[in-house]
């Protein structure tokens, strides 16, 4: 009798490690099937910011037939905007832009006029206004009140913080404070 019961108990626990295993295994079994038997139930694609297309927005003013706001991609160009605007007036100094430059978001693209001299012929539109996103150290230092020093500040800074973006930007750059800023206002373009 003795012997019965110890192996009575023992058929007991194999049958229960055998139920486990055997349940575990159908579970798997039947996921393989499911996705064997749909082939069309997939994860769903989360849809990352390479996939979407960046908009950049831009604003031309001056000598375009119609001037406004435009939106483009970050690797349009300038002439591809002065396009969407209608193209430059008859009137427009056409090098007062850069038409080979890449647009940038919240970017203002000025066309000038040609300038009517004193002798009643047109001549061409002279900027006097440094644009500071893009000046040379020595463009950067006829700024009224930038010497080398600063001048030398600002490009080391855009060149490690980025484009600037309005004007209250220049205020991160050491050594340039709420008086100098008013000082070169007049003489910078921020696009």
């Amino acid at each position: 009798m003795y012997y019965i019961k110890k192996y009575w108990f023992l058929g007991i626990v194999g049958l229960v490690v055998a139920i486990v295993v055997f349940q575990s295994a159908s579970n798997e079994e039947g996921t393989v099937t499911l996705q064997e038997e749909h082939p069309l139930v997939r994860e769903p694609k989360m849809e990352t910011s390479s996939t979407k297309t960046e908009q950049v927005v831009v604003d031309i003013k001056g000598a375009v037939h119609r001037p406004g706001i435009y939106e483009g991609t970050p690797n349009m160009r300038v002439h591809e905007i002065v396009s969407l605007a209608g193209g430059f007036t008859d009137d427009a100094d056409e090098t007062s832009v850069n038409l080979a430059q890449k647009i940038e978001d919240e970017m203002v693209v000025l066309v000038s006029f040609l300038q009517v001299t004193e002798g009643g012929t047109s001549g061409e539109a002279t900027s006097d206004k440094v644009r500071i996103n893009h000046a040379t150290l020595e463009e950067i230092t006829v700024i009224n009140g930038i010497g080398p020093s600063k001048a030398e500040a600002i490009i080391a800074y855009r060149e490690e913080n980025g484009m600037f973006k309005e004007m209250e930007d220049l205020l991160e750059v050491s050594g340039i404070g709420e008086k100098t800023l008013e000082n070169m206002r007049e003489d910078i373009q921020i696009p």
